[in-house]
């Protein structure tokens, strides 16, 4: 989310006494990857962002939580070799790729009113690669 957005949602959500934020992130965030060092710390910072908004807007009716996927079948995956994929698949507790719509769920869940009680959290969309 950038700065200007970020404050339109802060002072807009602020004054009704409601609001949502979903931030989406990525595994790497949490293991980190080879060559990867930028992507695994913008993401890793995703993290510490989520936690100390939601101590900043929690007062104002305002959760802000974050969304970690891990393997997805898009098709930048699907791009991939097969041996390569089904190696990332061996990996995971679940043997099989997420959906964007598993990702998708997670949002409309944490959007919902039944998640006005969770802020700060950090949800896995992981198949259990990823347990925080």
């Amino acid at each position: 989310m950038n700065d200007i957005n970020e404050r339109v949602a802060l002072v807009t959500g602020g004054t009704r006494g409601f609001g949502r934020i979903v931030m989406i992130s990525s595994y790497v965030g949490q293991v980190g990857r080879f060559g990867q060092a930028n992507y695994a710390a913008a993401k890793s910072g995703q993290f510490g962002l989520t936690k100390a908004l939601a101590l900043e807007t929690a007062a104002k009716g305002i959760t802000v939580n974050c969304v970690v996927p891990g393997a997805i079948k898009t098709d930048m995956v699907a791009a991939l070799p097969e041996d390569i994929v089904q190696a990332v698949i061996d990996v995971i507790p679940m043997h099989a790729l997420g959906t964007p719509d598993d990702v998708a769920e997670a949002v409309r869940y944490l959007v919902s009113d039944e998640a006005h009680y969770l802020t700060g959290a950090l949800i896995p969309v992981a198949g259990g690669l990823l347990m925080m």
